[in-house]
């Protein structure tokens, strides 16, 4: 999996619409500023059309946030409810940024790089003309097998709770370290700065 990433100024930064949205989230209640951003990894869309990117971010109370969003040149028919907000990428135009766990395009490729062993896609900034590779600064990795067949997903509506989301059979931790690895289940984890262990991010009963 490949990322291209354009060198381009964003109105307002995602740093501002993730700390804006962050509040009104359920699984995000005791959660105040200062955020501090730790990472973030990305998984490719066949398409080509949407980009996917999850962000791990610290909270001021200490908890570990993770937060996936997509990025689209029109808006997700049906998904306003998903909606973060808008921003203004000064190589693409407008951007549509939806919370990823409402938006089809994100859901298939969790469920795919967990049932596949998959793992987060290189990233390639465009500079003079010519992308250079970029180290990311979260790694994640699924726990399945590369021969794993990947059933096509389904649109679902996802459920929040106190700290997580789920999609249908798929569960997105969305408060990282509070979930302990089930049994009997293919899972996603990730490393990023300061962590020293992979922690469990989300899983898919098998």
């Amino acid at each position: 999996m490949v990322a291209l990433i354009h060198r381009a100024r964003i109105t307002p930064t995602k740093a501002e619409l993730i700390a804006d949205w962050l509040p009104s989230r359920t699984w995000a209640a005791g959660a105040v500023a200062p955020f501090e951003f730790l990472g973030a990894y990305r998984f490719d869309d066949p398409s080509g059309e949407v980009g996917i990117e999850t962000h791990l971010v610290r909270a001021g109370n200490g908890d570990v946030l993770q937060v996936p969003l997509t990025y689209r040149a029109t808006p997700l028919e049906g998904a306003e409810r998903h909606l973060v907000g808008t921003m203004e990428h000064t190589h693409l135009g407008r951007r549509w940024v939806y919370d990823g766990c409402g938006d089809p395009v994100y859901v298939a490729a969790v469920v795919a790089t967990i049932r596949t062993g998959g793992r987060e896609a290189a990233e390639w900034v465009e500079s003079d003309g010519a992308p250079v590779r970029r180290e990311p600064t979260a790694r994640v990795s699924g726990s399945g097998s590369t021969a794993a067949p990947v059933p096509a997903a389904e649109p679902v509506d996802p459920v929040d709770g106190a700290a997580a989301t789920t999609i249908g059979g798929l569960v997105v931790l969305r408060v990282v370290g509070r979930t302990e690895r089930p049994d009997d289940a293919d899972f996603l984890t990730g490393t990023w700065r300061g962590s020293a262990e992979p922690a469990l991010l989300a899983y898919l009963p098998r």
